[in-house]
């Protein structure tokens, strides 16, 4: 049994399965009925209306509709409600008709009794047939909605009633232990007449159970216990029940008369549901004892029984066109078949083998012939899924080797005959054996898969072993994957094995593989699982992963590359990249043998071959794309219809929307591929066409990042936005524009504008006249004062009287003048390149309109900037504006008009023609800037910093220091970026220029080869540094040589060295200054706390036990000797005593300090006080608390520093070098390039 799908739910008590569509309807005991899609595995709806438990339900054949029947309670008189169109049967005795696309009742039908059990649509007429406990059988019109007959007979609850498929028969089982058969031949006659119809609907209503419209034609008795379930077969005169007997019996009719002609014994418990398999010749029944039962119908024999551990079945269903089955159980239903319908398969060249109807046949792809071959062996058992499973063919020797699961896995082996091809029924003596899976693996080599010893036997056309080699991986199944190779299948897995060198040639992590193919060139392979493909190359290197929803059937590679495969409804593709595409629909699955340029060839589950011509366009398309095939791509534009918004979002995403471009013909679309292309041409064009301000502004943005200064002028007129274009006028040096606008703000009464304008310009009295039209008299006083100008200031003094603004004293002002320009800013120059593939010669593709002349565009250009519009002035000036567009003054200058604008030639048409675009200069690409590539080279932190990018410095710094306090490093970071990088002066209005300074550079180095950066700590500065250090330690100067060696920890992290030694010595001054830091650290907290004698003797203690030179070492004894001393701790002092003494010092001041302390020592060698000190034992301070951890206890250590600290330090920082997080993880100092290579 291959289960499909599964649902958990309520009891389910009637299924029904769509003639058409994956769907499948189970109404269940709580009154719902659910509406599943099983090849999705999804419910698409639910139904409940019904009060009780819905017993039958069962689809149209034709019509959207369904009907259903259920078992709650109602009191109505003996008549009809409304129609719907799915039927359903319920325990409310209402039988209801619904209409699945409108996801209602259309109508109920009363008149049942008692509990309705089953409900059934006629195939052909428009008829409901329903049983019910109320003993009765009912036949209704659901288009008329009206009761048609009242099947009486049954002295029980008839438990179910179906109509025959072909024949005007019902068939009906009732707890009476009777199946009854009627004939309601009768019935289509009568309903043949509407007045016929009439008078039987009044003649039924006086005599209740009135009417000879269906009588009974047999009784067939022999059951001992009420029966359940009666149905006849599709074809044949046969019908068959099951009973709370547990049997199933087999009964027959004639003419005349009916008998029993079998007894199927073996349920355990009462039989639900029986009935006959429409394409197989068996007997599916299922039962109460949780198992469904599958019979041999001529044999009469058991063949195979699936249970169920807790559930017991109550329903069956076969689908009326499919080979599907459902069952539904206590907790929901499955869908299952019974047995595989993929034929078993091997192309080989031109030629395909397959098994068909106990035949091997073979088809060849050319000629499209099919032939039968030879007869193969049928299976020995009846079982079910014992046919063929897969089929391998050697084409030198012309052998097949099938296999198929009897015997629990064998493989038999068959040599063609070459000459005698269709000829002869004999089945041939093939030579069989036991395994998993067999496959050819050479020329006359086969390996066969033994499960329980893991191990792969390679056997001869002789059926001889000859070799036997254990798998690397416990495998359920072996592929061929070349000559000598094979692809070894594992639940989680697949592996490559190499049998002559007994080698994995390649191993990658799968779901559950079922079927693998082979590219013609075997270097790339398919490996395709229920719901996902896998494309991998010959080594198993992954190359991408496809996800469907739909179960993926099967696949063949095409002659490009392109993996064409099937889901259960699709044709599709899947290129090397791993995007995929739908190709056609499909109405059934079919299995796909080859694929050659247009044409698919196919198996169905029939075993026909097919050959299906599909569209390849589109994934041809994208093939060319992907591989840059750039001029079959403009081909296709040319040739083909591709077009629609997929494939524009498909070229957009891809990067090419100056492709895309050649498809479109709707503007906007057009104007945003060409903004994203920077087409500023086909943009302007556009923009002309759909003319909104918005468009025009976006063109302004693009033009203005490409430096076209033309255009963004064009934009700014066409938007009448004054503000930027006086702005634009400004920042290109265009004064005599500038002021044209200023005349514009006056016509217009902006007064800001007029200001701005002014400011802009420098003009000093124009500001002044504004300022005081506007009333701002003691703006205007101020202005005219300080810049000089005295006869104005006077004459605004004396109309300001009293009220004159007093200037700042001792203040110098700064004049609001702009410099004036040198030269007027142009179009940013551009190289001259190279036309690409796709301009010039698919300008015109996708556009239908003409191309207007020049004169047009330049007319075009020119009436559009209506800027100086009688509409929008607010001021009296209208007259002013003549009918030229000038604007005339007293001093008679000249208006704004576009003569004056002095477009560059190449904007004056902007509609583009092949010919007017050969000598566009189109932009160079920005060159990648050194620090990006002296980031994308190096893993060293200071080179990031240097760079700037000091996150990605500040991750590897984490990832292998452990650092995570960068706080400390900040000034060092900005440091190395400012100096690998120097900074020069161009022009006063340009901004600075950096440049990058890279290490070793020389006049006679490549251009194009970059070096690393310049980098401001060296080492040999750390060495300097360590000596400063030394000597005021020396000194006694403890804060400052702590200041010292902190600063040393803190740069050593970005120090570069070049050669493995400095990469030592760099590691060696960690651990030195490290040892200072923490010594001298305890020396500060010891002179802090003067009020506890014994804390200051102990770090005075642990002071002489940290890794110093000789002469502080020495310092340092003989600071603890004389503390421990004065504290009365004699016997501590006379050890450092010894110690200072052996250490030979130097200076006879100490070693006579040192003589005299134990001679005094010796006399009383007792301690005072009790310290955590025990010199005899090895340990090392703790840098956080400044306790000894004695050796062979547990602690945790800086990643960087690799100081020593309690375990409950753990996660702090550490406190030594202020940077690292104690005990995390980190993979060590990197300094130096030769540790990456």
């Amino acid at each position: 049994m291959l289960t499909k799908f599964e649902t958990k739910s309520n009891r389910v008590k009637g299924l029904s399965f769509h003639s058409k569509r994956p769907w499948i309807l189970a109404s269940l005991h709580s009154g719902v009925i659910q509406l599943w899609d099983y090849r999705m595995g999804t419910l698409i709806d639910r139904f409940d209306e019904h009060d009780g438990p819905v017993r039958g339900v069962h689809f149209h054949v034709s019509q959207p509709l369904f009907v259903s029947g259920d078992d709650s309670h109602h009191t109505a008189s003996n008549g009809v409600q409304t129609l719907k169109c799915v039927s359903s049967a319920g325990d409310d005795y209402k039988i209801k008709v619904w209409n699945y696309k409108l996801h209602r009742c259309l109508f109920t039908l009363f008149g049942h009794l008692d509990y309705i059990r089953t409900v059934q649509f006629h195939h052909e007429s428009p008829w409901i047939v329903s049983a019910s406990d109320d003993q009765t059988i009912r036949i209704w019109n659901w288009q008329s909605r009206t009761l048609m007959s009242v099947l009486t007979g049954h002295n029980h609850y008839v438990m179910c009633a179906l109509f025959h498929p072909k024949e005007d028969l019902v068939v009906s089982a009732s707890l009476d232990q009777t199946v009854r058969v009627w004939d309601i031949g009768a019935l289509r006659k009568k309903t043949s007449s509407p007045v016929d119809d009439v008078l039987r609907l009044s003649q039924m209503n006086t005599d209740f159970f009135g009417g000879v419209d269906a009588v009974v034609k047999y009784v067939l008795e022999g059951h001992d216990r009420g029966v359940n379930w009666a149905s006849f077969h599709p074809t044949l005169p046969l019908i068959v029940s099951g009973a709370d007997d547990r049997q199933v019996k087999l009964w027959r009719m004639n003419d005349t008369k009916a008998w029993e002609v079998d007894t199927l014994r073996g349920h355990m418990n009462n039989v639900s549901c029986v009935f006959f398999h429409a394409k197989q010749d068996v007997i599916v029944s299922n039962s109460e004892d949780k198992s469904i039962r599958i019979w041999d119908a001529t044999k009469r024999t058991g063949i195979q029984t699936f249970r169920r551990e807790h559930d017991r079945f109550w329903i069956l269903a076969a689908h009326p066109e499919l080979n599907l089955l459902a069952a539904g159980h206590d907790s929901g239903m499955i869908v299952f078949k019974l047995e595989r319908e993929r034929p078993a398969f091997s192309v080989s060249g031109d030629s395909l083998y397959y098994v068909k109807d106990r035949f091997l046949r073979l088809y060849e792809f050319s000629t499209q012939k099919d032939t039968q071959v030879i007869p193969i062996r049928r299976p020995g058992s009846a079982a079910l899924n014992q046919g063929p499973r897969t089929l391998s063919y050697s084409p030198t020797e012309n052998a097949v080797l099938i296999c198929s699961d009897v015997d629990g896995g064998s493989y038999e082996l068959y040599i063609v005959p070459r000459d005698g091809i269709g000829r002869g029924d004999t089945v041939q003596d093939a030579k069989r054996g036991v395994g998993g899976s067999a496959v050819f693996v050479a020329r006359n080599r086969f390996a066969v898969l033994e499960k329980s010893s893991n191990q792969v036997l390679v056997k001869n056309l002789k059926n001889e072993i000859v070799k036997k080699s254990v798998l690397p991986v416990a495998a359920d199944a072996i592929f061929y994957a070349g000559t000598g190779n094979l692809l070894c299948r594992a639940e989680d897995r697949v592996v490559v094995f190499d049998l002559q060198q007994r080698l994995v040639l390649g191993e990658l992590q799968t779901s559950f593989i079922r079927y693998v193919v082979w590219s013609n060139d075997m270097e790339n392979v398919a490996l395709l699982s229920k719901h996902t493909i896998i494309i991998a190359s010959k080594k198993l290197e992954h190359r991408c992963t496809l996800h469907e929803t739909i179960r993926v059937k099967s696949g063949a590679w095409d002659d490009n590359g392109v993996f064409i495969y099937t889901t259960l409804n699709h044709i599709k593709y899947c290129l090397p990249n791993g995007d995929n595409g739908i190709i056609r629909t499909l109405d059934v699955p079919v299995y796909i043998t080859k694929v050659s340029q247009n044409r698919v060839f196919c198996l169905d589950r029939d075993g026909k071959n097919l050959a299906v011509t599909i569209d390849v366009t589109e994934y041809v398309f994208k093939l060319s794309l992907l591989k840059k095939k750039f001029d079959q791509v403009m081909s296709m534009i040319r040739s083909s219809d591709l077009c629609g918004q997929a494939m524009i979002a498909y070229l957009q995403q891809k990067g090419f929307p100056e492709v895309a471009l050649h498809f479109v013909k709707d503007e906007r679309t057009r104007f945003n591929l060409a903004l994203e292309s920077g087409n500023i041409q086909i943009a302007v064009a556009s923009a002309k066409e759909i003319d909104k301000k918005d468009h025009w502004y976006r063109l302004g943005v693009e033009a203005l990042r490409q430096g076209n200064a033309g255009i963004v002028e064009y934009a700014y007129q066409r938007t009448k936005n004054f503000e930027r274009l006086s702005f634009l006028y400004l920042v290109t040096g265009y004064m005599d524009k500038l002021s044209k606008m200023l005349k514009i703000a006056e016509v217009k009464n902006d007064v800001m504008g007029q200001f701005h304008n002014a400011l802009y310009l420098g003009d000093i009295r124009e500001r002044i006249k504004i300022l005081e039209n506007a009333g701002h008299l003691p703006l205007a006083y101020v202005t005219a004062s300080v810049h000089g100008l005295h006869e104005i200031a006077e004459r605004l003094a004396a109309d300001l009287g009293d009220n004159i603004p007093s200037l700042p004293e001792g203040k110098s002002h700064s004049l609001l003048i702009p410099p004036s320009p040198i030269m007027c800013g142009g179009d940013w120059p551009l190289l001259r390149v190279m036309k690409g593939i796709f301009d010039g010669g698919l300008d015109n593709v996708g556009r239908n309109a003409q191309e207007e002349d020049e004169e047009d565009a330049d007319a075009d250009w020119g009436e559009d900037l209506d800027i100086v519009d009688a509409e929008n002035m607010q001021n009296e000036d209208i007259g002013m504006v003549l009918e030229d567009g000038e604007v005339h003054e007293e001093n008679d200058e000249g208006g704004w008009d576009l003569e004056d604008l002095e477009l560059p030639p190449e904007l004056d048409t902007p509609k583009t023609s092949s010919h007017a675009r050969s000598a566009v200069f189109v932009a160079p690409t920005p060159g990648i800037p050194v620090s990006q590539i002296w980031t994308q080279r190096s893993s060293l932190a200071a080179e990031h910093a240097a760079a700037g990018n000091f996150d990605t410095a500040m991750r590897l710094l984490s990832r292998q220091l452990g650092i995570r306090n960068f706080a400390p490093l900040k000034p060092l970071f900005l440091d190395l970026h400012m100096g690998s990088h120097t900074y020069l002066r161009a022009l006063s209005s340009s901004p600075v220029i950096s440049v990058a300074v890279e290490r070793g550079w020389s006049e006679s180095s490549t251009p194009n080869v970059r070096g690393p950066p310049v980098l401001v700590f060296k080492f040999s500065q750390l060495e300097e540094k360590l000596k400063a250090g030394y000597k005021a330690t020396t000194a006694g100067k403890f804060s400052e040589a702590l200041r010292i060696f902190l600063s040393i920890l803190h740069t050593i992290p970005l120090i570069v060295v070049e050669s493995r030694r400095e990469v030592d010595e760099v590691k060696e001054l960690i651990i030195i200054v490290k040892e200072y830091v923490l010594g001298l650290q305890m020396e500060v907290k010891r002179r802090e706390v003067k009020d506890d004698p014994v804390r200051q003797q102990e770090l005075a203690a642990y002071f002489t036990h940290c890794n110093l030179q000789m002469p502080h070492l020495r310092l340092a004894l003989l600071n603890a000797m004389t503390v421990c001393f004065k504290a009365r701790n004699h016997n501590t002092a006379s050890n450092f005593a010894r110690r200072l003494l052996e250490t030979n010092p130097t200076n006879e001041n100490q070693a006579k300090t040192a003589r005299s302390v134990l001679q005094a020592a010796e006399k009383n060698l007792t301690d005072a006080s009790q310290l955590n000190y025990d010199f005899r034992n090895p340990f090392v301070v703790c840098g956080a608390t400044y306790i000894p951890i004695y050796r062979g206890q547990k602690d945790v250590s800086c990643p960087f520093c690799g100081s020593r600290f309690v375990p409950s330090q753990e996660g702090q920082l550490c406190t030594v070098c202020d940077l690292a997080v104690i005990g995390s993880d980190a993979s060590g100092l990197l300094c130096s390039p030769s540790q990456i290579r």
